[in-house]
């Protein structure tokens, strides 16, 4: 279960990266009561950190060691091809400050992580898989920490990544690239499957913007009973399936077409593509 960021946190948070995903963090806490002054954001786009400046009243630096210096918590926030370098850079800091690090990177380790930050010091290091309902308020987000994360830090930890909604630990590192297969990836498979349904719907004869409303719709109203019933995926997909019926017509034709076997390998693929990024970017 996620918990609130407490109103006053005297945390400082410096966000290394000022895309999407930060964006949609700081947001979120800020509404949470998080003082915006002691959040930092580096970010090299002149526009992006004019806007963060001014939606958020956060402070903002080009660079990343101006941002970081003074920090209790960073977050990073950057593509996995770039992360190494900037843990280099950032190496210096991250030694003589000890902070709880962060990394929304898919596919590079926490003992990646540590070893570019330098290794003569072990730091408490958290790897953190959101998605992008994020942006919204709405994911959920994967949580694996370092041995070196105290009890205190796995706390600071889910309050900040609880902006961006639901989070789950994960005791296992390897176990990572498969949570980044199944929520990371996830929204791209469902918006996959929601163009799928509009266009069969209008191949029936259905206006585009009818089809729309009722995929999007059906596909939020059974999200929302998965979310808020106790009962699990099968009973629900049962009870909606009348023997004879249309749905089980439906059924039977994605079972004929080896649906789930689809499935598990296309999350078998993703699981896979993630430790190869662990390895490219090493």
């Amino acid at each position: 279960m996620t918990e609130p960021t407490p109103s006053g946190s005297t945390d400082t948070i410096a966000f290394i990266g000022g895309g999407n995903m930060a964006r949609s963090l700081i947001g979120g806490l800020v509404a949470r009561g998080h003082d915006p002054g002691r959040i930092r954001v580096a970010e090299p786009v002149e526009s992006l950190r004019a806007a963060l400046a001014t939606d958020f009243g956060v402070q903002t630096f080009e660079h990343a060691r101006d941002a970081c210096d003074g920090a209790t918590q960073w977050l990073l926030a950057v593509k996995p091809q770039v992360m190494r370098q900037v843990c280099m850079d950032l190496a210096p800091v991250a030694q003589a400050q000890s902070p709880l690090v962060l990394s929304v990177a898919a596919g590079i380790t926490a003992g990646q992580l540590q070893r570019w930050l330098g290794g003569s010091r072990e730091l408490a290091i958290v790897r953190a898989m959101p998605n992008t309902p994020a942006l919204l308020g709405a994911g959920v987000t994967g949580l694996f920490a370092s041995a070196a994360v105290d009890a205190t830090q796995r706390k600071a930890s889910t309050q900040l990544l609880a902006a961006a909604g639901t989070t789950v630990w994960i005791d296992d590192e390897a176990q990572m690239d498969a949570v980044t297969a199944v929520s990371g990836s996830g929204p791209a498979y469902v918006f996959l499957l929601a163009e799928a349904m509009q266009q069969a719907g209008e191949s029936q004869g259905l206006p585009p913007q009818a089809a729309r409303a009722l995929v999007q719709q059906t596909l939020l109203g059974a999200a929302t009973m998965l979310a808020r019933l106790e009962d699990p995926a099968p009973v629900l997909r049962a009870r909606v399936t009348s023997p004879g019926g249309t749905t089980q017509a439906a059924i039977e034709t994605f079972e004929a077409g080896g649906f789930q076997e689809l499935v598990g390998r296309a999350i078998a693929a993703a699981t896979h593509r993630g430790r190869e990024l662990s390895a490219t970017n090493d």
